[in-house]
């Protein structure tokens, strides 16, 4: 990170001092006024502004933003380290801890500790200014901010100095009295500002009328002031100054090519050429400009530059770094391109070689790139595969890969193996076959002629490449359904992977868990892919482990062990929030993993409270391939509480977003709508669904949810399901073992069979584990159900009924949030509902409001939402009052 993208730009002797614009900003930080935009053009001052009054504060954080900001992880980083200088509390975090974390989560860590903070220090008030907003264009970042923008405690205050309007909530800011705006016509200099500056600052002697009609022919415009003050330095004569002020006239673009062509020309070559070269560059110092130019002078020459105003910002205190103004560095880079082309490939070159040796990665890419040196760029994109990786930028290198032409890919086996990657993530099977092929041949191709090889750094994807492909091959099968081809090439990844190759190990066993899973032999998958997780564990990969344990979760699921998926999840939530730390990514989807552990269980509020602190996690959250799977478990929510036409409407979204990937498809999304239609009574629909299916005849596991929907389907129509429920085999899956029984059971009464239906159900919920955790696929089965249920005279059915409504057809909306069995409530006439005992008992704690939200996994919103509901139904207004209450009604 660049420590000076922290700084405060230095105080500059001579600087017109702004004192109105200054009481305005003084004046909008005041408790609860969120936002101060400074909004305008190039060269309007709005960094010198701001700069010099956010050094009269007391608790203030600077960042000065930059085109590299627009990958969120790296904005993260910045913005971390920024807070941490209005509050020295916060963990120092780095790119690794927080590059997987979704922004919005981030944050919430943020509000939380500033909230606490705030408790702490009532009167203190902080301001955290974001300098070149303008340069981001990525929506997560926007989003990002926006979330800080809404959430921050009152007595933090935002300031935003940009060329164009963030898409902020701008117009809800203004009418709430939260906005302060300094435009552009509130930055331009009046004839006074100019005189000040052009004869006080620029040691001009203009006359009063020169210095208006100057005012007037620049509007006031700072950076147009300041070209023709250069200008006019070596205009001795009066009669010369007042013929160049009556004809300095024209468009903003005209005048600024007009005045660089008057400052270069007055300057020496020498100079003239330090500009040019160094014009590629954002940001300069010596050693930078030295390697650069060829020179070994650049101190000094920047020294000179910045005593002679050249339009030179410096960055730190120590003036050891710099950039030009924006506006003259474009004209600089556009006349360097227009006059000197050919010098622009080995500049680049210069600048990459800088940047590599002092680790610098990505800037070194950057100027490779640039340069159009291609192979040195797919070097440094090689050697910069492991951090990456390991920090999860993925966004650098998705843009790297874009850059590079497909036969400088196609040349190396690590690249190419990556971009096959980079083309499964976006759904294209065949493209990700063909860089596979690639590296495979490049592979070949190297072994036989050593001077290919040497163009490959020597890392450790490159030694582990012959095994990592394998990894990749198993992928692709995997995607496509191929399970003998994933064990196949998962094996041989195995066989190649060294003892230490711990993520080679892990990503191979992965998938021959994967591969049992697809194959219906669950109790192998869960061994063989537990293993997979410890090595994932031991290379130090936990979000690939915290990915791998959402997996885990489901494998439970197929087992009818919900209760060992909802520990699974549950510790991971904790494992990713150890330390108070942002949540890494993969947590969404266990939040949708919960959710639909809920949802069974009919626990439909709680179950939304998963998706809601899910979808605030935004997408980032979540793996690529999981990120319709919160709409399918929404769907099977609204479906729940009887709502079918948004359950199809989230289950098209859901088909949008849905990617063939590593993870068998054990609940297609077409077999899921037509379960929709089928509780709607829209047998037709239900039907053209099933006449559209592929393979009918297959009874593998993979088909299993698409033959258990068709069960349904004939049960509804009337048709005898016993002959396909014949064919299923549950194998080992308790949960096959319980869905297939109870359709057997409603089969058989259908038939008119009640004794036998009787003892078949009997037989099935004796056999499943945890019956009790499966409350919705009995629900769901409705009035024939329902009628079963009461006519056994078994144990379980009778614990189930003791759950369920007690009135009504099962396929009715419920009005219970719970069927869990409460905790006794006393006489009151709304009992709590079992999130919020769990939440009331932790008010009976030490913990702060933002601590027990880490502690239940919701964002701090949602906890006093919990807290609110609680105080109501107690009729109580305080957290203490609450627990006394609750401990004399026996709820604690």
């Amino acid at each position: 990170m660049l420590a000076t993208k922290l700084f405060l730009p230095g105080r500059r002797d001579g600087v017109v001092v702004r004192a109105g614009l200054g009481e305005r900003l003084d004046a909008s930080v005041q408790r609860g006024h969120r936002l101060t935009l400074v909004s305008a053009p190039a060269g309007f001052g709005k960094t010198t502004l701001v700069g010099e009054w956010a050094a009269r504060q007391e608790r203030v954080g600077w960042l000065s933003l930059d085109e590299a900001d627009n990958v969120s992880p790296r904005f993260l980083v910045h913005l971390w380290a920024a807070l941490s200088q209005i509050n020295p509390d916060l963990e120092a975090l780095t790119e690794e801890s927080l590059s997987a974390a979704p922004t919005t989560a981030a944050l919430t860590a943020v509000v939380n500790e500033f909230a606490e903070a705030a408790q702490r220090q009532p009167d203190s008030q902080w301001v955290l200014v974001l300098d070149d907003y303008h340069v981001i264009e990525a929506p997560d970042v926007h989003e990002a901010v926006t979330f800080l923008l809404e959430h921050m405690p009152d007595q933090m205050h935002l300031v935003v100095a940009t060329r164009s309007d963030p898409p902020f909530p701008l117009s809800r800011l203004r009418t709430g009295g939260q906005l302060t705006e300094v435009r552009a016509d509130d930055l331009r200099f009046g004839p006074a500002d100019a005189q000040r500056f052009l004869n006080e600052v620029m040691g001009l002697e203009l006359s009063e009328d020169d210095v208006r009609a100057l005012d007037d022919r620049t509007e006031g415009w700072i950076a147009g002031l300041q070209l023709a003050a250069l200008s006019l330095r070596g205009v001795s004569d009066v009669a010369d100054v007042s013929e160049f002020i009556a004809d300095f006239t024209g468009s903003n673009r005209f005048v600024i090519d007009y005045l660089v062509d008057e400052v270069l020309a007055r300057q020496g070559e020498d100079v003239s050429d330090f500009l040019l070269s160094t014009s590629i560059l954002d940001r300069l110092t010596s050693s930078l400009c030295d390697a650069v130019t060829g020179r070994t002078d650049s101190t000094r020459r920047l020294t000179e530059l910045d005593r002679a105003n050249m339009f030179l910002v410096p960055l730190d205190a120590n003036r050891t770094w710099y950039r030009y103004h924006h506006l003259f560095r474009d004209v600089l880079r556009a006349r360097l391109g227009a006059e000197r082309p050919e010098q622009l490939p080995a500049l680049h070159q210069a600048a990459s070689a800088w940047y590599a040796a002092h680790d610098l990665t990505p800037d070194a890419v950057r100027h490779a790139l640039a340069a159009a040196d291609y192979d040195r760029a797919a070097y440094l994109i090689e050697e910069a595969i492991p951090e990456l990786r390991r920090t999860r930028q993925d966004g650098h290198l998705l843009e790297w890969l874009r850059s590079l032409p497909t036969d400088v890919v196609r040349r190396s086996p690590v690249l190419s193996v990556m971009s096959g990657w980079s083309l499964m993530m976006a759904g294209d099977l065949n493209g990700m076959e063909r860089r596979l092929d690639d590296a495979e041949a490049t592979l070949a191709a190297g072994a036989r002629d050593p001077t290919l090889a040497a163009a490959w750094a020597e890392t450790e994807d490159l030694r582990t490449a012959p095994a990592t492909l394998r990894l990749f091959r198993a992928a692709l099968a995997q995607a496509r359904g191929d399970v003998a081809g994933t064990v196949r090439q998962a094996q041989q990844a195995l066989d190649l992977a060294g003892p230490e190759d711990h993520l080679v190990r892990g990503g191979a066993g992965g998938f021959l868990g994967l591969a049992a899973w697809a194959a219906g032999d669950v109790q192998d998958a869960l061994t063989t892919f537990s293993a997979a997780m410890r090595s994932l564990h031991a290379a130090g990969n936990l979000t690939d482990e915290l990915d791998s344990a959402v997996v885990l979760g489901d494998m439970w699921i197929t087992a009818g062990r919900p209760s060992r998926a909802r520990r699974v999840y549950e510790q991971s939530l904790r494992t990713a929030t150890a330390n108070g730390r942002p949540y890494p990514r993969a947590t969404a989807d266990l939040h949708v993993g919960l959710a639909d552990l809920d949802r069974e269980l009919n626990e439909l509020s709680s179950a939304e409270e998963h998706l809601e602190t899910a979808r605030l996690l935004g997408e980032h959250g979540s793996i690529t391939e999981n990120r319709h799977r919160w709409y399918v478990v929404m769907a099977q929510v609204r479906a729940a509480t009887g709502d079918y036409a948004t359950a199809l409407q989230l289950l098209d979204e859901a088909e949008t977003l849905y990617r063939p990937g590593t993870y068998p498809d054990v609940r297609p999304i077409a077999a899921l709508r037509a379960r929709v239609y089928l509780a709607m009574g829209d047998l037709i629909a239900a039907g053209e669904w099933a006449d559209s299916r592929s393979a009918p005849d297959d009874v593998s596991f993979l088909r299993e949810y698409e033959n258990l929907t068709l069960v349904r389907l004939q049960l509804a129509r009337g048709d005898d399901a016993l002959p396909l429920l014949d064919r299923l085999d549950p194998g080992q899956r308790g949960g096959s073992l319980l869905e297939i029984g109870v359709l057997r059971a409603l089969a058989l009464d259908a038939r008119g069979d009640r004794a036998e239906a009787l003892a078949q159900l009997d037989d099935a919920m004796a056999q499943a584990p945890e019956v009790e955790h499966s409350v919705r696929l009995f629900l769901d089965e409705g009035a024939p159900m329902l009628a079963l249920l009461h006519a056994s005279n078994s144990e379980h059915p009778r614990r189930l009924l003791a759950k369920t409504p007690t009135t009504g057809s099962l396929r009715e909306p419920l009005t219970t949030g719970s069927v869990r069995e409460p905790l006794t409530t006393g006489s009151l006439r709304e009992p709590l509902t079992d999130r919020e005992l769990d939440v009331l008992r932790l008010l009976d704690t030490e913990l702060t409001g933002p601590e027990i939200a880490r502690r239940i996994f919701v964002s701090l919103n949602t906890l006093r939402t919990h807290t609110k509901r609680i105080f109501t139904k107690l009729d109580v207004n305080t957290r203490s009052a609450a627990v006394r209450r609750a401990r004399e009604r026996g709820l604690l």
